[in-house]
């Protein structure tokens, strides 16, 4: 999965670990021979090949294994924090940032710098990125340390993309290409190609769109053939809102109603909502713009909300 190799393929491996869709006898959440991290690694494979009904199947069959257990230490912090992930991918922001929140709270309590700490806070402040809480979610940042160096275990999604992406957010331009420059230079060496997972790529076109345009649209490039290795629509729909945020005019225009089509068809409607806004903008429509600030709405994403409504207030060049 981390490779970014056919989810189809990944898929069909996770489903034979399964037994008639649930975990095999004796490889349960509190197993104390086989531990979490068998499961912990499925259910993870599954939210990065878009299938989040399983992955989110499994988080909360964890939660609900461990409340019951009455465990209430780093394995329920950790559960939090995964079922927070699920809520993040599916679009569920305030959910998400609830459950994140209550997964941090519980955390305090075991120590900083554990992994299941690393978790909790990039999660978190992944959301709040998303809802559109650029402030918050410095604050967080600041508050909780998410900061290098990073920890030499798993972290999903990539630490270092997530810290780019808040530094661009916040205005640090210079210090945000760095860092995204450093995720891409950990990814190569781990060969960690998906690029929902590690999604620094997107993110560095992006902001190298203006000073260097022939770098942003090799990136734009690799992007697509990852996501089309992948397979899934998310990656590929992402990768086409990449493309059209690079392009102008009329293929532009084509390009996000592409990233359009492959979103609606996504589990991860937080990224649907910022594909239809986008596509809105750029093919001038109310409809559409209408249908992405309902969708925006209904995630919880505030920031797209406020995105859509100035260009419909304003109504320049609106059809």
């Amino acid at each position: 999965m981390a490779r970014g190799e056919s989810a189809e393929e990944i898929a069909e491996a996770c489903d034979r670990a399964l037994v008639n869709g649930r975990l095999a006898p004796g490889l349960g959440w509190t197993d104390t021979e086989w531990g979490l991290e068998l499961p912990l690694m499925l259910a993870s494979a599954y939210v990065f090949t878009d299938r989040l009904d399983r992955a989110e199947a499994l988080y909360t069959d964890a939660l609900r294994t461990y409340e019951s257990a009455g465990w209430s230490g780093g394995h329920l912090a950790l559960a939090h924090a995964y079922v927070g992930l699920a809520h993040r991918r599916r679009g569920r922001l305030r959910e998400a940032e609830t459950s994140l929140r209550e997964s941090l709270r519980l955390a305090e309590r075991v120590g900083r710098g554990l992994p299941l700490y690393w978790s909790a806070t990039c999660n978190l402040v992944d959301t709040l990125l998303a809802r559109g809480h650029v402030e918050e979610a410095w604050a967080i940042a600041e508050q909780y340390g998410f900061t290098p160096p990073y920890p030499s275990t798993i972290v999903l999604p990539d630490p270092r993309s997530v810290r780019g992406r808040l530094l661009l957010a916040v205005g640090r331009t210079k210090d945000g290409i760095n860092e995204l420059d450093a995720a891409e230079k950990a990814a190569a060496v781990r060969g960690h190609h998906n690029p929902v997972l590690v999604p620094w790529a997107v993110d560095l076109a992006r902001a190298l769109a203006g000073e260097d345009p022939v770098r942003a649209a090799q990136l734009a490039t690799d992007v697509r053939r990852h996501a089309e290795r992948l397979g899934t629509d998310t990656a590929i729909g992402e990768a086409l809102r990449c493309a059209a945020a690079l392009e102008t005019g009329q293929r532009a225009v084509r390009l996000a109603a592409q990233a359009v089509a492959y979103l609606e068809a996504s589990p991860c409607q937080y990224e649907h909502a910022a594909a239809r806004v986008e596509y809105g903008i750029a093919a001038r429509s109310v409809a559409e713009l209408n249908r992405g600030l309902a969708l925006a709405r209904s995630c919880g994403a505030d920031g797209l909300v406020a995105q859509a409504r100035e260009v419909l207030e304003t109504g320049r060049g609106l059809r």
